[in-house]
């Protein structure tokens, strides 16, 4: 196989780069190696040019590829210990060549105290456009297609969303292909839980991050015929008979531990309009039941059910509560772990449907732990959203914010996706296709982190399986969005 790739790696200093270098340049199919510095100077690394840049992977460092002349660019996005596989680097380019992708990407094995643990990554899709898509460490570019998506970009010059721009770009051009098959292996950087990492995007310090990276994504939705102007449907408050203005609707499984604190934060409550608390008891073994009967019991407020069926996840339980007989013209979000932060929220959800006419409203929540203190990030306002871009944005990022409720009359139309994982932002997105969503900037919600959440620490399998279903949504919402504008 002739020399048919330009490495692009970053260099911060770390010792292995030589090493990396090294391995590429002894593979049968690297012509020559760049080295991005933000430090000036030149490391001395034999066989690697080095090239000062401003920001890693900034447009205008990207723009380097314009020197490659080889038929494809690699673009190492770590600096951290690669071992390429047995004729890895030349199995992805096989595939390159053999199937005509644009990009190519690979399983890798996850280095971790000297053991070699398979890291699987998942497919792309039409709808893998979010902006922390893992493709592992090594991206392999044609050079045509990377060449012909930087200058689709003109004169747009993204600091920390070049790559982004790129690898959206280069997938409108041809098929965007994972390798799986574990070509390499790295020192993983980030080892922290899945609990804690997903939360980065709406991390205050991030913003100026997500301010381009908001743009890249709406140009590419334009460029796709999926972007939607911001034109929506008024919702129809008055339709329907209801016996009460509002329902908190609370799916839970063996959670003894926190449902009581839950539904107390839900009868305090204080209100002008009726309300109740609908608990879907996913057929607990651990004693929730019990406790529920109880407070139903005590309180007619409380409505305690049971689902006939034994095959409903998270989103199956909130059908069953939206389309109980005695569920509100709205219905309030409550997971089974968290709280309402006062005695207002109910409140202040129900005037901002009504002030707004909106179909959907979303608040903010506090992050703490299992004795409600604040822990990091804290404050989840998603102040990124805007009501011009909010539904188009939405396609980009992994959640909208809580709590949501819905207007009861939409969402039974609708329905919920029966499964316990991105079951509430598949049909925010299919909301958002036709309305408006508002809004809640202050905490009016505590989400408690502990060791019995869900999603605390979820381990490769579930974790990909999670991001795939996700990716799965934003590729129905994709093509729903196109279908929409071409009818209109």
């Amino acid at each position: 196989m002739s020399k048919v790739v330009t490495a692009i790696i970053p260099f911060t200093g770390n010792e292995f780069t030589q090493r990396t270098v090294q391995q590429l340049l002894a593979t049968n199919v690297v012509e020559k190696v760049y080295l991005l510095s933000t430090a000036g100077g030149d490391p001395g690394i034999e066989g690697a040019e080095s090239v000062q840049v401003d920001h890693l992977f900034s447009s205008k460092t990207l723009s380097l590829i314009a020197r490659c002349a080889t038929p494809y660019t690699l673009v190492l996005l770590h600096d951290t210990s690669i071992d390429l596989g047995q004729f890895g680097l030349g199995r992805m380019v096989q595939v390159a060549e053999g199937t005509g992708s644009s990009l190519v990407y690979s399983d890798y094995y996850d280095l971790k105290a000297e053991k070699r643990t398979g890291h699987p990554l998942t497919d792309y899709q039409l709808g893998s456009i979010r902006d922390d898509f893992n493709f592992g460490s090594i991206l392999l570019f044609n050079t045509a297609a990377a060449k012909d998506a930087l200058d689709e970009q003109g004169k747009a010059d993204y600091k920390f969303a070049g790559l982004y721009a790129l690898r959206l770009g280069v997938a409108r051009r041809g098929m965007v292909s994972r390798v799986g098959e574990f070509l390499y292996s790295k020192i993983e950087a980030d080892t922290r839980r899945s609990g804690e990492k997903q939360f980065d995007y709406v991390d205050p310090r991030n913003r100026a991050v997500q301010v381009e990276m908001e743009q890249v994504a709406t140009d590419h939705l334009k460029r796709i015929g999926a972007y939607l102007k911001p034109e929506f449907k008024q919702a129809n408050l008055e339709e329907g008979q209801f016996e009460v203005e509002a329902s908190v609707i609370i799916p839970v499984r063996n959670r003894e531990k926190t449902v009581v604190d839950a539904v107390n934060s839900v009868l305090k409550q204080k209100t002008t309009f009726p309300f109740n608390v609908i608990v879907v008891d996913n057929h607990s073994t651990d004693g929730t039941t019990e406790l529920l009967k109880e407070f139903a019991a005590k309180d007619a407020r409380v409505l305690h059910v049971i689902p006939k069926r034994d095959d409903l996840g998270i989103g199956g339980c909130w059908n069953e509560g939206v389309h109980h007989a005695k569920a509100g013209r709205f219905a309030i979000q409550l997971d089974s772990d968290d709280l309402y932060k006062d005695e207002t929220t109910i409140a202040r959800v129900v005037e901002v449907f009504r002030k707004e006419k909106v179909a959907m409203v979303i608040g903010s929540y506090q992050m703490t732990n299992f004795a409600l203190q604040e822990i990091p990030p804290g404050l989840i306002d998603h102040k990124e959203w805007t009501p011009e871009n909010g539904r188009n944005n939405a396609l980009r990022i992994n959640g909208l914010g809580a709590p949501r409720a819905f207007l009861t009359s939409v969402l039974r139309k609708i329905n919920i996706p029966n499964v316990s994982y991105g079951e509430d932002y598949g049909v925010a997105l299919a909301i958002t296709r036709d309305y408006q969503i508002g809004r809640i900037y202050d905490a009016v919600y505590l989400c408690r982190r502990w060791e019995g959440n869900s999603d605390a620490d979820l381990d490769i399998t579930k974790y990909n399986a999670y991001n795939a279903y996700k990716d799965k949504l934003r590729t129905f919402e994709v093509l729903a969005r196109q279908k929409k504008n071409r009818e209109s």
